[in-house]
């Protein structure tokens, strides 16, 4: 079968070196993937978030499968697109349709969700700018500090923790007078949870679905989780206190009542299913929910599933996700981010990359690269991602450390703490 990958970051290239190790895959297309998809498929030079453009590609190159990284898509609707095109609509898209993206695409809605369902998560309210008056008051009823989102898609930058209720109330008005554009028309206000948090994910057909493994990730910049919040600076797998009570729990409180209401509301949802949840004293709660895989924890979970994982997504495909098998290696996998100097912030592209040849006994996936005449260049501030496996935690990251020492590009910068809060 011939694949195509919509997607140019870590997790597109984590799904590419997986699924090239399946019998059941012909060819694989990552459009417009980066520098390291390149040895694992053919990357296609189109936008995919042109939908006219990725038709053309499909058609042109018989295109079997679609399998959707970026969240932004789901939410403009391109499982939709295939749907609504004769030509098309026979395509399996793997990622849901811009109904089921909501539960990413709209934090309102995923929040009223997880209320009707009875889903452990924080208290809220939403606000509209004709709203704007009741701010003070519901803020006034929270203890701080005040979690602020906006409401849509904001590019990893829509969510404020903040301490002082002046500021809190500032932030509101600044998103509902277009800080994050329309991704702001409205503000959700949350209690703030204190724990730890751990990323779940399932992958479903709409109707029976398959538990992933679980990771933790490492959002801030600076070590000891302090600075500016990124894309992700690294991520490991598994989390300790993710042990069998507590995903027992996550199973029986959150995954169970979320596909429960999603068939209640009528929203038949195919692909992947994030979970954000955060550890309260032993019991989770559902911070928010995400449409695809993680980045950077799809370079620890997927290295982490020792079956074929196009059997699973055949799975999704046909209908028949229940009657396929899922194996996981036991082993930790930690991946350590190399990022550009400056980022989150201004950074510097198209810097060459070294010591790719130098790596041993890891994974190398890239995320902002590309090629160039000269080799591998910078193409984003997140650059790369190296993965490895260990039997303990410690012994992944150093093997990973190791690596990342190796390479080299101007300004190149890492966390050297990635699992510092889970180390015994």
């Amino acid at each position: 079968m011939n694949i195509l990958i919509l997607g140019s970051g870590g997790r597109e290239h984590a799904l590419a070196w997986k699924l090239a190790q399946s019998k059941k895959v012909s060819r694989i297309f990552i459009a417009p993937g980066n520098a390291g998809t390149v040895n694992s498929g053919t990357n296609l030079k189109i936008d995919p978030g042109n939908f006219g453009e990725v038709r053309e590609a499909v058609l042109g190159n018989n295109i079997e499968m679609v399998i959707v990284g970026p969240e932004a898509l789901l939410v403009d609707g391109i499982h939709d697109y295939f749907l609504n095109d004769s030509s098309l609509r026979h395509i399996p898209v793997i990622g849901p349709d811009k109904s089921a993206a909501r539960l990413e695409g709209s934090k309102d809605f995923a929040k009223d969700f997880l209320y009707r369902y009875n889903i452990p998560t924080a208290r809220y309210k939403s606000f509209d700018i004709s709203s704007l008056k009741e701010v003070p008051l519901f803020l006034r009823t929270l203890k701080p500090p005040y979690v602020i989102k906006a409401d849509g898609l904001a590019a990893g930058k829509g969510v404020l923790i903040i301490d002082d209720i002046n500021e809190a109330e500032k932030e509101v008005e600044a998103i509902l007078n277009g800080k994050f554009g329309k991704a702001g028309l409205k503000v959700v206000i949350e209690q703030f949870l204190k724990g730890i948090e751990v990323s779940v994910f399932i992958i479903t057909d709409g109707t029976s679905y398959k538990l992933l493994p679980e990771a933790k990730d490492y959002k801030r910049v600076g070590e000891g989780d302090t600075g500016l919040n990124t894309g992700g600076m690294g991520a490991v797998s598994p989390v300790p206190f993710a042990d069998k009570i507590f995903m027992e729990k996550v199973r029986i409180r959150i995954i169970d009542p979320t596909m429960k209401g999603l068939a209640e509301d009528g929203i038949v949802y195919k692909g992947f299913i994030f979970f954000g949840l955060i550890n309260v004293d032993g019991d989770p709660y559902v911070i928010e929910y995400n449409a695809r895989l993680g980045d950077p924890e799809s370079e620890v979970l997927i290295p982490r599933i020792k079956s074929d994982l196009f059997d699973l997504i055949e799975g999704v495909a046909n209908g028949d996700l229940e009657s396929r098998e899922i194996e996981i290696d036991e082993r930790f996998v930690t991946t350590v981010m190399l990022v550009s100097g400056g980022y989150p912030g201004e950074f510097n592209k198209g810097l060459p990359v070294t010591g790719l040849d130098q790596t041993r006994d890891c994974m190398v996936f890239h995320a902002g690269t590309k090629l160039s005449e000269n080799g591998v260049i910078t193409a984003g501030g997140r650059v790369i991602a190296v993965s490895s496996y260990g039997n303990s935690m410690k012994e992944a990251l150093d093997k990973s450390f190791k690596n990342a020492s190796l390479l080299k590009f101007d300004g190149i910068y890492y966390r050297k703490d990635i699992g510092f809060d889970l180390w015994n």
